[in-house]
């Protein structure tokens, strides 16, 4: 009996072990699968469920140990605001999270644990399980799209609001915001990249279209100067060479008298006069001597008119905002003394321009009028108040300058400045006594009495032009005598026909590319004639220069 009991239990033994094994197996391996790669369901956060008790889970016979098994290594991904559920396959012992700030773990459950993000960033969460083998998660916590979407709606609303019918493209990516499209001007696409600075850092990829051309600005100065004068001068000088045996002259000294020279005086040669003598520097308007009487007069009876009128009409093209510059006239030497150098000093010669001379810079403003700073003068050689230095004649000048600045419509004119002068001068003169004497009192008297009227305008007119179409006849000045025929049929300019099919301008640029053709160019430098002779007048132009 005990011999069959003991077979009889060795063979339950056996046959439990043989049912055993292989439950015991897959048991194993479930749970080396689930602590290698655990399930991640993401879910928003909700109440914790309360434990359960566990399963009961049959242990295997034969278990690895080693490192593979105790730490593993997993890679862990979650949103700002949103929550991530961990499924383990053992019981929980602990929960560490390296930095907070970006994101908290809590275990819900034995087996389950709850990882909220909280900012974007990286961290790490480390778990131990009952058996003390942990489990390393390598946590990325990316940014809520929520609130970027949020923005770049509304930064598209606005677009659509303050630039309608354009096409505009607003994308991020990395805290860039990529502004793309074509847009009708600069203006619009600096609205464009303020409106889309409010999402972050822009990145300006637009297009412009190309704007027309410019329309430029004409603009006719014209100065209208009427000058009269109206003098009269009257006067006597009275000389005697031995009238009643007395030689000597009567005169007021306005006017010049002849010199009476006395017998017995010395010429500027040396001889001796004998006889008395009359020399004249100025013999005046009449002149009278009466050998017999031994007396003579001259006389100074004039009464002058003058006019002189002057219209000068210069017209100079500028685009909007450059200065242009016009001179007509030109430039007269005068010498000037440089001292200081060896054996004394030098003389140099230098010029001063003179003429018709028009400096104006023109802008157009947004409500379509043209604001002018203008600057016309007209000047020129004044010979009757030169002065004489060193043998050397040196003319003065005359100038009617005016220096304003003013706005107006196309075509509108405005007169900038004006000018009304009357002077008179009189002067009178006469010997005392005898120039009281009723009637014969006139012969020692003088008078000079001169009266002048001047009238000068000066009225300028902008106008917006457009180039003339090509193929059009220019006109030009009618010139009354035929010039030479040409020596040669070669012409004067290349190409001498058409320059061929030219390639239609691009529609639209790249806002930079069309920023760098709208820079002014380097200025143009007009020295003119006499710069390297001396001192010359300025008369440069950075937009637009013309001399004669």
């Amino acid at each position: 009996m005990r011999v069959r009991a003991g077979v009889i239990i060795s063979s339950l033994s056996a046959l439990t072990f043989i049912l055993a094994a292989p439950l015991a197996l897959r048991a194993q391996a479930a749970a080396e699968a689930a602590q290698t790669t655990p399930s991640a369901t993401p879910q928003t956060a909700a109440p914790v469920p309360p434990a359960q008790p566990a399963a009961p889970v049959v242990q295997p016979i034969l278990q690895p140990v080693g490192p593979s098994s105790q730490d593993s290594s997993n890679d862990l991904s979650v949103t700002v605001g949103k929550s991530v559920v961990l499924d383990l396959a053992r019981p929980i012992r602990q929960i560490v999270v390296g930095l907070g700030d970006f994101a908290e773990a809590t275990a819900v459950s034995p087996t389950q644990v709850l990882v909220n993000g909280k900012g974007p960033g990286e961290t790490t969460l480390i778990i131990w399980d009952a058996s003390g083998a942990r489990q390393f998660f390598n946590v990325t916590v990316r940014p809520s799209t929520y609130a970027s979407r949020d923005q770049m709606e509304s930064i598209r609303r606005q677009l659509r609001t303050e630039l309608p019918g354009q096409d505009l493209n607003v994308t991020t990516d990395g805290g860039n915001v990529y502004l793309r499209g074509t847009v009708a001007d600069l203006t619009s696409s600096s609205r464009a990249v303020m409106i889309a600075s409010t999402g972050g850092k822009v990145v300006n990829l637009l297009n412009v279209k190309v704007p027309e051309p410019e329309r430029q600005i004409l603009l006719k100065v014209r100065f209208a100067s009427v000058d009269r004068t109206k003098e009269k001068q009257l006067g006597i000088n009275i000389f005697s060479t031995g009238f009643g045996n007395t030689i000597g002259g009567v005169s007021t000294g306005e006017y010049q008298p002849p010199s009476v020279a006395l017998p017995g005086s010395q010429t500027s040669s040396g001889s001796t006069i004998n006889t008395p003598s009359v020399s004249l520097t100025n013999e005046l308007n009449l002149f009278a001597f009466y050998p017999g009487l031994n007396l003579g007069a001259t006389i100074e009876a004039l009464e002058t008119r003058g006019l002189v009128e002057s219209l000068a009409e210069p017209n100079i093209l500028a685009q909007n905002g450059k200065q242009a510059s016009f001179l007509a006239g030109g430039e007269y030497p005068f010498p000037m003394v440089q001292g200081g150098g060896v054996g004394g000093a030098a003389v140099t010669i230098a010029f001063k321009e003179y003429g018709i001379r028009l400096n104006f810079i023109p802008t157009v403003t947004p409500r379509g009028t043209i604001r002018l700073q203008v600057a016309p003068e007209v000047s020129a050689l004044d010979f009757a108040d030169a002065v004489t230095i060193s043998g050397f004649t040196e003319p003065a000048i005359t100038v009617r300058r005016v220096k304003t600045e003013v706005e107006l419509a196309d075509r509108q004119s405005f007169a900038i400045g004006g000018l009304l002068d009357n002077t008179e001068n009189e002067s009178f003169q006469k010997i005392p006594f005898l120039g009281d004497i009723p009637i014969l009192g006139k012969f020692f008297q003088s008078m000079s009495r001169t009266k002048a009227n001047t009238e000068l305008i000066v009225i300028v007119t902008p106008e917006l032009v457009t180039p003339i179409p090509a193929g059009t006849d220019v006109a030009l000045p009618k010139f009354p005598q035929g010039f030479l025929p040409p020596n040669s049929n070669t012409a004067m300019h290349t190409p001498d026909a058409g320059s061929g099919d030219q390639a239609p301008p691009p529609g639209t640029m790249p806002v930079e590319q069309l920023i760098e053709s709208m820079k002014p160019e380097t200025p143009l430098s007009d020295t003119g004639s006499g710069s390297g002779m001396g001192a010359s007048g300025s008369g440069m132009g950075t937009g637009a220069s013309s001399q004669q």
